[in-house]
């Protein structure tokens, strides 16, 4: 079938323009690839999380915050260096050589455990940085009025990606192996350099694009820890760092739970790893269809605000069944519908608050915040939950606990909407003294 006749259906699906429909294309492939690369480790990085001790966990996560301390200002140096049509496939040229030199250490059976637990904190490093840069990208070619309609769209190029990845797991693993299938990954990942070139080209043919391409035609400048500073400096971005921070300390307990139910439940590492599948697959299968039918709807009808409130009431009710009803089941079932909220709705709303700032923000501000912040809250909140652990609190009161945590969350999440509703007013101001009525 001809792109003529596709292309109504999809500006009926997707509120596509004409002059949108290429660059949308490649940014759902693009996405599609690089998630199902990741996804395709993911149940392996889950196994090897279990088979280096699950009462290690808590260094584990302190070992990726340390990593990314020294990975957070090396990227900062190349965002002031590099133009962005180098900058980005060396990002994923770097992690590829990443891949095949593990696939090369792993192949060679050298300390199995030492290097379960350097797979671990690599994906855990790898995953961030990756969707960091992916959705910097993003945020610099697309405006936020298309933002608002395309990212959901995009978004489930990923999901659909992540459904792929462990589709694919489960599938070829039994024939070649852990260890070979960081190659399938290797290859998705170099799908991405194809759809980074094609993006590249496109921009600058697209309305609006030739500023957005000269801009980034050189790099940003700076210091190496000049996304931290930009950080402290505005209370926009602290907000969102508060928002990611809230995030990942109720994620990190649901994360420590499931692996201490899933350890007791199943015996065999094998059972283990296709159960983290079956959850994988569940969690993307149900985000793609979210992703194209629902997120663009919430997002007109609840504007950003509300859409980043949507996931942490969700898990607010989630948590307070997850106390009366402990349990594999109840568990899992918040974990799906947790994993699906964020990816559907609660990260493309996100990524949309960045929009409204400056291309030096996109990539140094949000990768400090993608990556630093994040992982730096994995590992508080692992250590907060040891010690939780350790005064004898069980999985029913640790999610009482959350419920208070989940509705500071939602608060915040509107105090962010309504921000990026002034920022954004304020831009189409200055636009429109500059160029009469043209807004984003």
């Amino acid at each position: 079938m001809s792109s003529v006749t596709r292309q109504p259906l999809l500006q009926r699906l997707v509120q596509v323009q004409r002059g949108e429909v290429s660059a949308l294309v490649w940014s759902f492939l693009y996405f599609f690839s690089l998630l199902c690369g990741y996804y395709v480790l993911r149940p392996v990085r889950d196994e090897m999380g279990i088979q280096g001790g699950v009462e290690n966990l808590q260094w584990v996560f302190s070992g990726t915050f340390v990593v990314m301390l020294a990975a957070v200002p090396l990227y900062g140096w190349a965002v002031a260096r590099l133009p962005r049509r180098r900058l980005l496939p060396a990002v994923y040229l770097f992690f590829i050589a990443n891949l095949l030199g593990f696939y090369l250490f792993m192949r060679a059976g050298i300390a199995p455990v030492a290097a379960a637990r350097a797979f671990f904190i690599w994906v855990s490093v790898f995953n961030l940085f990756v969707v960091s840069v992916f959705w910097s990208f993003m945020a610099d070619i697309f405006s936020n009025a298309q933002a608002r309609r395309l990212f959901g769209f995009i978004a489930a190029g990923g999901s659909a990606g992540a459904v792929t990845g462990p589709a694919l797991t489960t599938l070829l693993a039994p024939q070649l192996g852990p260890t070979n299938l960081l190659l399938v990954s290797a290859g998705f990942l170099s799908i991405t350099l194809l759809c980074i070139a094609r993006l590249l080209k496109g921009d600058a043919e697209r309305p609006g694009g030739t500023a957005q391409t000269s801009a980034g035609a050189q790099g940003t400048g700076g210091g190496l820890w000049a996304g931290l500073r930009q950080v402290l400096a505005s209370r926009y971005l602290l907000g969102i760092c508060l928002y990611v921070l809230l995030y990942t300390t109720l994620s990190t307990f649901l994360y420590f739970e499931q692996a201490h139910i899933v350890k007791a439940a199943f015996e065999d590492s094998g059972q283990r790893t296709a159960f983290f599948a079956g959850i994988d697959l569940a969690v993307n299968t149900l985000t793609v269809l979210a992703q194209i039918f629902v997120t663009a709807r919430v997002v007109r009808w609840l504007g950003v605000g509300g859409a980043l409130a949507f996931l942490p009431l969700g898990v607010a009710a989630g948590l307070i069944a997850l106390g009366a009803f402990p349990g594999l089941v109840v568990l899992v079932t918040v974990q799906v519908l947790r994993r699906a909220g964020h990816y559907a709705v609660s990260r493309p709303a996100r990524e949309m608050l960045f929009t409204v700032v400056g291309r030096e923000e996109r990539y140094k501000a949000k990768s400090v915040i993608d990556t630093l912040v994040y992982r730096g809250g994995d590992a508080a909140s692992a250590w907060l939950y040891t010690g939780l652990s350790a005064l004898g609190l069980g999985l029913s009161a640790i999610a009482f606990i959350g419920v208070p945590i989940a509705l500071v969350w939602a608060y915040n999440g509107m105090r962010l909407g309504r921000r990026q509703d002034r920022l954004r007013e304020r831009i189409n101001g200055r636009r429109r003294a500059e160029h009469g009525d043209e807004t984003d």
